[in-house]
């Protein structure tokens, strides 16, 4: 600050000198012409004139300048900034339909995955239903096969009986239990060798 008043001062002081100049140089003074005087006052002007350029230099065009470079940088500097703010606001604009296109990509995948999960399920569920019914088809089969078998066989036991007692009129003699079983067993192993070969 102390330099900018110093350079003020000297400016000021150039500027009320007295000029140096003879009668002649004040009557060309008084004149009025751009160009009159002597070389004394046209030097005077030529220092004053550079003296005022290299103060207004210093003091105003030089912070002057110095403002408009940090203006220009500031606003350089914003728009660098919003720039940047864009490119990073479009960047997670693309992020954001990334990942709603991963959503719908995914809630696609699942729901197609819980309809075929859905259909291999019923699936499942009709196998064992059907299963289930054959097992107690073939168990009723089974059931009816031993009850047949059964009432074969105490089919066979009464008729042995029947022909044990017809046996011992028609001969006139008696069949022993023995022999009675005898016929028995023959007649239900013919009858098992039947349902075998059936089978």
């Amino acid at each position: 600050m102390s330099k900018k008043l110093l350079l003020v001062g000297v400016f000021l002081f150039v500027l009320s000198c007295p000029a140096w100049a003879s009668d002649e140089a004040a009557e060309i003074a008084n004149e009025k012409g751009v160009f009159s005087g002597t070389y004394a006052d046209a030097g005077w002007t030529v220092v004053s004139f550079l003296l005022l350029v290299v103060l207004l230099g210093k003091v105003a065009w030089k912070p002057m300048l110095n403002g408009l470079n940090a203006r220009q940088e500031h606003i350089a500097l914003q728009i660098a900034t919003a720039e940047n703010t864009r490119k990073q606001a479009e960047k997670t604009l693309g992020d954001y339909n990334k990942k709603i296109d991963t959503l719908e990509a995914r809630s696609g995948e699942f729901l197609k995955k819980a309809e075929a999960d859905a259909q291999s399920h019923g699936m499942a569920l009709s196998e064992k239903a059907r299963q289930q019914a054959m097992d107690i088809k073939q168990k009723a089969q089974e059931d009816i096969e031993a009850a047949r078998a059964v009432a074969s066989e105490q089919i066979w036991n009464e008729v042995g009986d029947v022909v044990l007692a017809l046996g011992s009129e028609v001969l006139g003699r008696q069949i022993t239990k023995e022999d009675n079983q005898k016929l028995i067993d023959e007649a239900i192993d013919k009858l098992r060798q039947q349902r075998t070969a059936r089978a």
